[in-house]
């Protein structure tokens, strides 16, 4: 009979001897450029990230949102097309945005900031109108002519829209006589990055005869979680793990990113992706990296964004024997009938496509040769869950072998990023009584037991980060393109 665990007690939630919390520095005044400004990804993560930034006072006061999109809208319609999506998520469990009001003070500061400019991104005459109107932002709202172009658009269209930025000089950055910039001018881009490695190649080479490697910022959300940059913490912050964390100690790395919803209302898009290009060059690798990078010499982002684009280099390419890919089918998810990725809208009948993959990968250094690292992702599964779990060896059993005992579990040090944000330690100890009989326990850290929640949709931190300058979080080119050089067997294969 197993033994029934006693019922949980969250410990008080006091620190253990560490300084104030510290507080963000001021960003620089700035204005915000969306193209895409009627998206589903400006409604859903990018406004409510700004909203948030404005609540916290990390938002700087001089500060201007311009939308930019193909639609008929006035600034008037667009503003209530973000308020009505923002309020949408109010009491609603498991929405990215998480609050039980809306803060209708907070919300008039920032709508009080927008503007809307309505055009064809691939025209000039676009160009020439937002010239105009960046002027005036940094005349009426102090801008000083700092600005940020995001481009929340299909990613066929970064090239062209980047071209277009450098031939009305928008992305110029010209230096006063002391050498100095007296303003910058920033570029965010979305994933996907590509599709394959030529296709990266291409991109980087596109956007890079616009701008410079500074000027780029390559987001991805999953960097924005403080669970993942508490990677990094917990690894070199710790004199306890670090010694332990290599091939002499570690038998295999599990990294995971289930999903239970589906394809849903993206089936044009997951058309052409596919779970591994979706997952895989940016999320899953993102992961990775940060788990086995090697110490870097600082925590600035020239050392931190090396460690990882060392690690990458390093791992070799996966083959397509390495790989496994699968389809949902009709079922139950949380107690609910869906529907197969076939029945999906805008999906083929005959679709081949992949929504998982699970593949394993190597890393050919020193501190990880002959580790196998495995990573899955998928829709449509049982739970929801993004976790790290590192298997470490097992124990000898030789002290073992005259006792009850026939077999020693492994220990498992398991990193959760989503839904559950912490870290456990699973470890064998002695049961009560009078024989030699053990059991696997573990000791759970858990976000929630010991710092306040805070509002936090992913892109807080990122868009913070971009207007600070500071680029720690953000793929560089050769970066973005190893990860590609890493599946690309593997998507040759597939399409063959």
């Amino acid at each position: 009979m197993l033994d029934k665990p006693p019922a949980r007690t969250p410990p008080a939630a006091k620190l253990i001897a560490c300084p104030p919390r510290r507080q963000a520095k001021p960003a620089d005044p700035c204005a915000m450029v969306i193209f895409g400004a009627t998206g589903d990804l400006t409604k859903r993560l990018v406004v409510p990230a700004l909203y948030n930034l404005l609540r916290t006072s990390v938002l700087p006061k001089q500060f201007a949102l311009i939308g930019v999109a193909r639609s008929d809208e006035t600034v008037e319609s667009w503003r209530d097309q973000l308020y009505d999506m923002l309020k949408s998520f109010v009491g609603r469990a498991g929405a990215e945005f998480n609050a039980d009001h809306i803060d209708e003070d907070a919300w008039k500061q920032l709508a009080a900031k927008m503007t809307y400019v309505r055009g064809d991104l691939t025209k000039p005459e676009l160009y020439d109108n937002l010239r105009d109107v960046l002027s005036k932002a940094e005349k009426t709202q102090g801008t000083r002519g700092n600005v940020i172009f995001y481009l929340a658009i299909a990613d066929r269209l970064f090239g062209a829209v980047v071209e277009q930025l450098g031939k009305a000089k928008l992305t110029d950055q010209s230096e006063d006589q002391s050498g100095k910039r007296p303003f910058w001018r920033r570029v965010v881009i979305e994933k996907p990055f590509g599709h394959s490695l030529d296709s990266a190649r291409e991109l980087n080479a596109s956007i890079q005869r616009t701008l410079h490697e500074d000027q780029i910022f390559r987001i991805d959300h999953f960097l924005g979680k403080d669970t993942v940059q508490n990677i990094m913490a917990f690894r070199f912050a710790n004199g306890l793990f670090e010694p332990i964390w290599n091939r002499d100690r570690i038998d295999h790395v599990q990294i995971t990113a289930a999903e239970t919803v589906g394809v849903e209302e993206r089936g044009s898009f997951y058309e052409a992706t596919g779970a591994l290009r979706d997952m895989v060059p940016n999320h899953l690798f993102t992961l990775l990296s940060m788990v086995a990078m090697e110490p870097p010499t600082g925590f600035d982002a020239a050392a931190i964004r090396s460690k990882k684009a060392e690690l990458l280099a390093a791992i070799p390419a996966v083959t397509a024997a390495e790989a496994v890919r699968g389809q949902y089918d009709a079922g139950v998810v949380l107690g609910k009938q869906v529907r197969a990725y076939r029945e999906e809208p805008d999906v083929a009948r005959d679709s081949n496509v992949e929504t998982y993959v699970a593949m394993r990968a190597e890393i050919d250094n020193w501190r990880w040769a002959g580790v196998p690292f495995y990573l899955r992702t998928g829709k449509r599964l049982s739970r929801r869950s993004t976790e790290i779990a590192i298997c470490f060896k097992q124990a000898p059993y030789a002290a073992f072998q005259d006792t009850p005992v026939d077999s020693l579990r492994p220990n498992w040090l398991v990193m959760s990023i989503a839904p559950d944000e912490g870290i456990s330690l699973q470890f064998e100890v002695k049961r009560r009584g009078p024989v030699m009989d053990l059991a696997a326990v573990k000791m759970d850290f858990r976000y929630d037991d010991w710092f306040r929640k805070e509002p936090n949709v992913g892109y807080e931190t990122l868009l913070y980060d971009v207007m600070i300058g500071d680029p720690t979080l953000f793929m560089r080119a050769d970066m973005v393109e190893q990860t590609w050089r890493i599946v690309q067997p593997v998507l040759d294969a597939w399409t063959r």
